[in-house]
């Protein structure tokens, strides 16, 4: 999707929510025009909404992909995984030669963390982190990175199937 469509994505839902620099998961008034249980996140904040239906959503500090891994749109969760084994995507393993084919899930290299939401476009997840200082930051090549307690969290709320919007 491009930027300019993505934009566009977010002016159709009406994302609007409070802005007071979050340290750690939290209830904030939200409102959009999406579904109770929609995931929103919005990268130039490098937050993730989980979408309650009371006005409000909670809303965690998240990694971004880096300038030019960056991706905007929708998907859905297709797999939910309890500390997952991670296999580098090809343009990862092409960077970064000298990673195995496979980091066993539990392992301290493994970037995964202790849960993983994987969504039906490409390879991309939302995922715990082994390096929680990247939180707030523009670090991955498109996943979205949570701290582990936080995605232990949202991984409770979730379902397969759950909407992903992933607005600039």
């Amino acid at each position: 999707m491009s930027i300019r469509a993505a934009f566009t994505l977010a002016a159709i839902i009406g994302i609007t929510a409070a802005s007071t620099g979050a340290s750690a998961r939290e209830v904030v008034p939200f409102e959009a025009r999406v579904s109770p249980g929609t995931v929103v996140i919005k990268t130039a904040e490098r937050r993730l909404y989980y979408v309650r239906g009371d006005g409000t959503a909670l809303r965690y500090r998240v990694a971004v992909g880096k300038p030019g891994k960056q991706w905007f749109g929708e998907a859905r969760i297709d797999g939910k995984y309890v500390r997952p084994a991670w296999s580098p995507p090809d343009e990862v393993k092409r960077d970064n030669p000298r990673l195995p084919d496979v980091i066993p899930g539990g392992a301290a290299n493994n970037p995964m963390g202790a849960r993983a939401l994987t969504l039906d476009l490409d390879e991309y997840a939302i995922h715990g982190t082994n390096r929680p200082s990247s939180i707030g930051t523009y670090a991955s090549y498109g996943c979205i990175r949570m701290l582990n307690e936080d995605i232990v969290d949202l991984y409770e709320q979730v379902s397969v199937g759950t909407r992903v919007v992933v607005v600039p």
